[in-house]
């Protein structure tokens, strides 16, 4: 739980700073594919171009995160999310070091929107695997649809009496309150990054990845030193 609210902060942080950063939201595919679809109904085909390299990104992040976490299943499963999570965090990292170095350069620029919608499907489908498929981090239409769902369980309990041979609707109050407190870490985290790139520019991804390299550390550092001292 911890971890998909620290997640959706840093999703958040990413999708509104990248926005300033690089004019372009990179968490959502909605928004991509539908942008691919009126580019190419108008004729912008360059536009289709950016949007399809954008939706491929982030598709080999999902990938790559499965890839990392099978491979971490058979070989050391007590590290097996940590992988996708720390390299998420090098990829921050990069992305704040380059963007600060380059600037405005025009070969940063054509890398940086795949690079962040890369990060974004490689943290989705790592909270995908982690929660079973029953939470995302990088998009909200998913669990604020849950939210209402859940709110619409919660006022039809109230009717019951009305029928009390019908079955009984009850909400999960412990789901709504774990899906507010995603949607919220992630407007907060929003908020937090666009006024910190905003501010500071692209160096502001560092601390974010920090925060990442906070959360897996433990695991691998643990995990190494376990290692070396079974070969022992």
């Amino acid at each position: 739980m911890l971890l998909g609210i620290v997640l959706a902060f840093i999703a958040g942080a990413t999708n509104a700073g990248g926005f300033l950063a690089i004019g372009q939201y990179t968490s959502h595919m909605t928004g991509i594919v539908s942008a691919i679809a009126d580019n190419l109904a108008l004729g912008v085909f360059g536009a289709v171009g950016v949007g399809v390299v954008a939706m491929i990104a982030f598709v080999a992040g999902a990938a790559c995160s499965a890839v990392l976490i099978n491979w971490g299943r058979r070989n050391d499963r007590t590290k097996q999310y940590a992988y996708p999570i720390a390299l998420e965090a090098l990829l921050l990292l990069a992305f704040g070091v380059l963007g600060t170095a380059s600037r405005e350069a025009p070969g940063f620029m054509a890398l940086a929107a795949p690079l962040l919608c890369f990060i974004m499907g490689l943290q989705n489908a790592t909270i995908t695997k982690i929660s079973g498929s029953r939470i995302r981090t990088t998009h909200l239409t998913g669990m604020v649809t849950d939210i209402g769902i859940e709110l619409g369980k919660y006022a039809y309990w109230h009717r019951s009496k009305e029928q009390p041979d019908a079955p009984r609707v009850k909400a999960d109050l412990k789901k709504l309150s774990i899906l507010l407190r995603i949607v919220g870490m992630f407007f907060a985290g929003g908020v937090v990054g666009a006024l910190g790139f905003g501010h500071l520019g692209y160096i502001f991804s560092i601390p974010l990845a920090a925060v990442l390299f906070i959360l897996t550390s433990p695991r691998i550092v643990g995990g190494a030193a376990g290692a070396r001292g079974r070969k022992a």
